[in-house]
């Protein structure tokens, strides 16, 4: 059921009043360097979660107290992995089971809530969750499991526009948050374990009509304005027969965008099934290289048009469910480099260039990677055959492949937990988990709206004293400079500040704000439940806020296997903390 509750206008603004034209593209341009508001995913859309404000710093963050705590409310206390934004003194987070609610920033007030009204037979894959929405001109938009965009009216929560993405019954759903350029709000979909297709969809913010369709499967047609545009890649290229009509590659992370290049990424997931045999990765035949494109990349499209300008594969021949996915930063290097930084599931560091997405180095960010033995000169794998799931085919019962063991597992060395880039430091803090699986593919056939893995797997973790590792990596030459280890996965995003601290929390509750450079723990707050959102940091009339989300759910409970078992005692929750540093304190050591 929807609720709203009023908004008491005038005296809930941070500051000055509001802006009548409502958010544009330039705020949501320079959003980054305006701290007073958070009006996009990755606070910027380079997706850097940085911030410059340095008034909450080293010498004084023992200092941050909280400020309110809100509670979601209800029995739907599952995984909890919103980033909050923030515009005229509102606050506008998202729940699971797609909720949106509006609060007063300073105070914590709830001023109204929508819930999305589900339909029976949702397919979410790994929990219920929603990762936040975007905000343009006086509406706020976000996706709904049910695989559906929904345009809301920023002061009361009325519904403006409402479209469908994709045939929830045939597996397809949606979490991330949208990314918003030029006025076209920008989605990709969830469901790469039913056999869904991948694609990006670009509609007008402003009314929700469809502009450009891009599927991310060789062999289907992009639309443009309502008729075919161009097929994407070449039909049967690098997939066999019939197989990319079902071939998975969810874009299922929400992309982020390159003001210099002018260039939406993407990242896509896994192809399907999982059992790479069926797609002839495992053994790849004459004329078709098994690659599986555009499955486990990263594209560059065209905000106007959703042309692939470019693509780069970072798994092919994929057979481990190592998504391509995850975040794709964009940052200069010390000597004035535009380069792309993007930590795989598959456990390896890409840095791209950032005018074509041309490989330019990669190393490790976990510890016992054991499918590949490295990545070459062109930004391949290098391949250890013996440690890929067997061809069940070859079984003597035909049931079952050999049972292989593979790390990282298929959670990812890091899966959607954002990490963040410090100008200032030049590092990137990635959230990383060091564990590994058992894994053996299956016979599999296709059924719209069932499972389509082919595979097994048993999670295990690498070492006893740790399974989560934030890691503070140098992009230019892929060394560690300090290590958190800790003993629950780690899951939820990460923020750097000018202040020289790196914020983020652990499924134990715990949020830290740790020394940049040396990784010390600075401050940290028990917040009652695991924490699996993402951190931001605001200002507000001369004083300095942060706000996480809590609430432990998320993929690694319902799949995670023996790790499971590990953090099984953990407390689902649901609230959003705000803490701040009082004026008074500001100076103080």
């Amino acid at each position: 059921m929807n609720r709203f509750v009023t908004i008491v206008a005038a005296g809930l603004m941070i500051s000055g009043t509001a802006h009548a034209q409502g958010v544009t593209e330039e705020m949501l341009a320079n959003d980054a360097a305006t701290p007073g508001d958070i009006l996009t995913n990755g606070m910027g859309r380079d997706l850097q979660r940085y911030s410059p404000l340095d008034m909450l710093n080293k010498d004084n963050v023992a200092n941050l107290v909280p400020a309110y705590a809100f509670s979601l409310g209800g029995e739907k206390q599952r995984g909890q992995e919103t980033q909050p934004l923030i515009y005229d003194g509102v606050m506008y987070l998202t729940g699971s089971y797609s909720r949106m609610y509006a609060i007063d920033a300073i105070t914590g007030k709830e001023l109204w809530q929508y819930d999305a009204r589900l339909p029976e037979g949702i397919l979410p894959c790994c929990d219920v969750v929603n990762r936040g929405g975007a905000i343009w001109n006086d509406k706020i938009i976000f996706g709904t499991l049910d695989a559906r965009l929904v345009a809301l009216d920023l002061k009361t929560g009325d519904v403006v526009w409402r479209d469908e993405i994709a045939d929830y019954k045939a597996g397809y759903s949606y979490t991330a948050a949208p990314i918003i350029v030029d006025g076209l709000v920008i989605t990709g979909n969830s469901g790469g374990e039913f056999g869904i297709v991948g694609e990006v969809q670009a509609r007008k913010a402003d009314t929700g009509e469809l502009v450009w369709t891009r599927p991310v499967i060789e062999g289907h047609m992009g639309t443009l304005n309502g008729e075919d545009s161009t097929m994407t890649g070449e039909l049967n290229a690098t997939w066999p027969g019939d197989m990319w009509k079902t071939g998975g590659g969810a874009t299922w992370l929400g992309g982020s965008y390159d003001a210099d290049t002018d260039t939406i990424v993407m990242g896509t997931g896994n192809p399907a099934p999982w059992n790479s045999h069926l797609r002839n990765a495992g053994t790849p035949v004459e004329g078709n290289t098994g690659d599986n494109l555009y499955a486990a990349s990263r594209l560059g499209l065209d905000p106007a048009t959703g042309e692939i300008k470019w693509h780069f594969q970072s798994t092919p021949r994929e057979g481990w469910d190592y998504d391509g996915v995850n975040e794709v930063v964009a940052f200069t290097d010390p000597e004035g480099n535009k380069k792309f930084g993007t930590a795989d599931r598959n456990g390896f560091f890409y840095v791209l260039n950032r005018e074509d997405g041309s490989f330019v180095d990669a190393f490790p960010f976990v510890k016992d990677i054991s499918w590949a033995e490295g990545i070459d000169d062109t930004g391949r794998p290098i391949f250890v055959e013996a440690n890929r799931p067997g061809d069940p085919s070859e079984a003597a019962d035909g049931n079952k492949g050999e049972i292989v063991f593979s790390s990282p597992s298929f959670l990812g060395g890091k899966n959607w937990q954002p990490m963040a880039h410090s100008p200032k430091t030049g590092l990137f803090y990635v959230p990383s988990n060091e564990w590994g699986m058992d894994i053996w593919n299956e016979p599999i056939s296709y059924k719209k709206g069932a499972a389509y893995l082919g595979s097994g797997f048993t999670i295990k973790p690498n070492y006893e004293d740790h399974i989560g590792s934030l890691k503070a990596i140098d992009p230019v030459t892929g060394e560690w400079k300090w290590e958190f280890k800790n003993d629950a996965p780690l899951w939820g995003g990460v923020m750097a500040t000018a202040g020289g601290l790196v914020f983020t929390g652990t499924p134990e509750g715990e949020f830290i704000a740790f020394d940049d450079e040396t990784g010390e723990k600075l401050w940290s707050f028990q917040t009652g439940s695991g924490i699996v959102g993402q951190p931001v940091t605001w200002e507000a009339d001369g004083e300095q806020y942060v706000t996480v989300i809590s609430g432990w759910g998320g993929a690694v409970p319902l799949w995670g296997g023996e790790v499971a078992k590990k953090v099984n005692y953990l407390n689902q929750g649901g609230l959003l903390w705000t803490f701040k540093l009082p004026k008074q304190l500001a100076a103080a050591e």
